[in-house]
Formats: structure tokens, sequence, C-alpha cells
């Protein structure tokens, strides 16, 4: 395969690396607010590698939102894509765009055990399908279905926008909370990094609190540094990924195990193992036992998308 580009490209932070033979090179992160658009951020990546836009054959962007649109909208920042223009401005002939957690979910095929901390013990069911989510800028989720010839295709959606689970009195009133400020709460709304700090300042209201914090990066370092409200806040967070991720299970049979992706959870791994995680995650009523057994996994990984941009380009090309 010659030389092409891989991109994974979320609302905070787009990421691009180099492809050939099967292998990413020379990766990177941008910061998508210093761009107009991704034509000028693969650019100013080009230039950082001393290469031009025709040394490039193929493109795959791995885009945060539903891609079959055109031009394409991201769902969490102000970019666009069209793909005529695209190829257009940098000289090139093919474009492939995937959903981000797609690349996500066929990244996390070829990682290694090391890359892999175990949240919930357990051994997944041969030839089942396997769930993928995670929290960063916004909530992605996807899923692996066995193909029947020992690999694997990735299915996209927009599971991160599906309504938010309510399993306990105190989440019924940080629901209502919420639901005055925003109208519709998905699981999006507070599985996010804007969501992590809605939840600490929504609770702070609610306990007569005054929030002094002002990310979510704030609010995770000071709950692992025993901050009551900051540690309420984050335990809920992980509650809340349990009962989303569990329901995700629930609908697809994913009884193969689930990996838990993103760029929040690797800031709390200790944190995310020793919370209502796990509790949450099989609190399922009479369907609980459906749960026991299934294996869930953080992805520790650097660059699971940019792997999986470039399985997918070499997937489109066979």
């Amino acid at each position: 395969m010659s030389l092409a580009l891989v991109g994974d490209i979320g609302g905070t932070h787009a990421r691009f690396a180099l492809w050939r033979d099967g292998r990413l090179e020379m990766p990177q992160v941008l910061e998508t607010a210093r761009f107009a658009g991704p034509e000028e951020a693969i650019l100013d990546y080009l230039v950082g590698q001393g290469l031009e836009p025709l040394a490039l054959e193929q493109v795959c962007l791995a885009c945060a939102g539903p891609v079959e649109s055109d031009p394409f909208r991201f769902t969490n920042n102000r970019w666009q894509i069209s793909r005529a223009a695209f190829l257009s401005r940098l000289g090139l002939r093919q474009l492939l765009l995937i959903n981000d957690f797609v690349a996500m979910a066929l990244g996390v095929t070829r990682l290694p055990e090391s890359e892999l901390l175990p949240v919930c013990a357990g051994q997944g069911e041969a030839g089942r399908p396997c769930l993928v989510i995670g929290p960063g800028t916004g909530l992605g989720v996807s899923a692996l279905l066995p193909d029947g010839a020992g690999g694997w295709r990735a299915l996209p959606g927009e599971g991160g926008h599906v309504d938010l689970p309510l399993g306990t009195d105190r989440e019924v009133a940080l629901w209502q909370e919420m639901r005055r400020e925003l109208g519709h709460v998905s699981a999006e709304s507070v599985l996010s990094g804007a969501g992590l700090l809605r939840l600490y300042r929504v609770g702070c209201r609610l306990d007569g609190l005054a929030p002094e914090l002002e990310s979510a990066a704030a609010v995770s370092r000071a709950a692992l540094a025993g901050d009551a409200p900051a540690a309420a806040a984050l335990e809920q967070f992980c509650c809340w990924l349990g009962r989303v991720a569990g329901n995700h299970l629930l609908t697809l049979g994913a009884r193969g195990g689930v990996y838990l992706a993103g760029g929040m959870l690797p800031c709390f791994p200790g944190f995310l193992q020793a919370s209502g995680f796990a509790r949450c995650f099989a609190d399922k009523g009479v369907m609980s036992r459906y749960l026991d057994g299934i294996p869930v996994w953080l992805v520790t990984a650097e660059q699971p998308g940019l792997l999986g941009a470039g399985l997918a380009l070499e997937m489109g090309l066979r």
C-alpha cells in the first residue's frame, strides 16, 4: 500500500498520522480550534512532516458524527467537509469518511493485552458481539460484529444520544435539574467533558454548595485529591457510564465483552475500577444475571482511533 494519511477528529482534538505497510508513522495531535477546517489542519500536519499533499494516495478520516451527509458537519465542533472540495483542494483521488467510534472499534481489535486494563473480570463469549463505548468531548458508541471468517465488522451509530437512564432518587433529582436546563437529557449530556462539569455544578446546587471548579479536568483532579463534591460528581459519572454501557450491552447482546475508550477515562483508571461502575453496569433487574461474567476493559492505548482508520482504509481498498 502506498503512503496514506489517517485522521481521528473529535470535538477538541484532531489526530493525524501517516499509514504505510499496515503501520502508523509520525502521529501528531492538533487542537481543532486553531484551524478553520480539516484541510487547514491537514496541510499544517503535512508541512510539519516535510510532505506535500501530492505525496498521498488516500486519506481516511474518522469523524465524530454520522458521516453519510455531504457536506458532513461535525457534531461537536464547527468544522465541515465537502468531499469534492476536500479532494480538489488537497489534490487527492480518494477520501474515506468513517464514524470515529467505528475507527475506535476496529482499532481495539488489534490491541495487545498490555493496553487493556481490566475493569470487570470475566470471559467473553466467542462469536458474540462486543461493545465499544467511551466519553470524550462527546460520547461515542459502536459495536463489533463477528464477520464469520475470524474477523470483525464495526457497526456505526449515535448511541451517545440515547436518553439518560435513571436508577436512584439522586439520579432523578439530578436529571430534573438538567432537564430544566437542557430540555432533552441524553447520555452525552453527562458522559462527556462538558457533562462531567455539568454534573458537578448541578450536584453542588442540589447540595447547597458553591461550585468552585471550572473544567472537567479540574473536577477529575480535585476528585482524585479527595475533594468531596468533585468526588461525588466523578462517582456519579462512573455509575451513569455503567448504566448506559449495560443498556447497550442488552440491546446488542454484546456478550463478547465491553471496551471503554475515549479521552477521559485513562485520566482516572483507579477511581473507575473502585467506583460503582460495575454495580450499575449489572443493575438490570430480571436481566442482571445476563451480565454476569461479561468482561469490561479500559483501553489505555494512545491512538486506537488512528489505528482503526488505517485498518478501515485497507478494508475499503480490498
